[in-house]
């Protein structure tokens, strides 16, 4: 089996992507520190044809070379906007009809392998701090709390890793259902 060259992906180029039909989420990234993280977010979303990103708080925004570095041109062609609350972006999207989605560790919380993306429905998904998680705040006005079941001794996942996580299975749910 032979590894395909890049030039052989056909892959998007820019106008194309901004033109084409976007997966109905959103990713709103609560306070995250790390700039290699928020990179590797933009790079994931470009993969699965994101919406947009919401970078709130102390996350930071492109163009910056911590960012630039993971995020490998993504950053042009994933739509994103800066929110210094995040409270203001879910009550916002919120009020579109969005359902907001808080990814953490939470009592009731619904396990991601058996949560059921509905048809003609956005979603946007929540990602907290790397230490402290999604804003309690931010938890109790989310319309669902989704939890990535683990099995080992850690307790959580790195926040591009949990973010790649839950983008793959809601991107392979939502296409099965489009598709049905």
């Amino acid at each position: 089996m032979r590894k395909l060259k890049n030039s052989e992906l056909d892959r998007l180029n820019i106008e194309e992507f901004k033109s084409a039909e976007k997966t109905p989420l959103i990713i709103i990234l609560d306070n995250i520190r790390s700039l290699n993280n928020i990179g590797s977010v933009f790079r994931t979303s470009d993969a699965f044809l994101i919406e947009k990103i919401y970078l709130c708080g102390i996350s930071a925004t492109p163009p910056h070379n911590d960012i630039r570095k993971t995020a490998l041109g993504s950053t042009e062609t994933v739509t994103w906007e800066y929110a210094e609350h995040t409270m203001d972006v879910v009550k916002q999207l919120q009020s579109e009809n969005i359902k907001v989605i808080s990814i953490e560790q939470a009592e009731r919380s619904t396990m991601l392998d058996t949560f059921q993306p509905k048809t003609n429905q956005t979603y946007a998904l929540v990602f907290g701090n790397e230490v402290k998680g999604v804003a309690q705040d931010v938890v109790d006005a989310s319309d669902i709390v989704i939890e990535i079941p683990q099995f080992g001794t850690k307790h959580s996942l790195n926040i591009s890793v949990s973010c790649g996580v839950v983008i793959w299975d809601m991107f392979s749910k939502l296409s099965k259902i489009q598709s049905s």
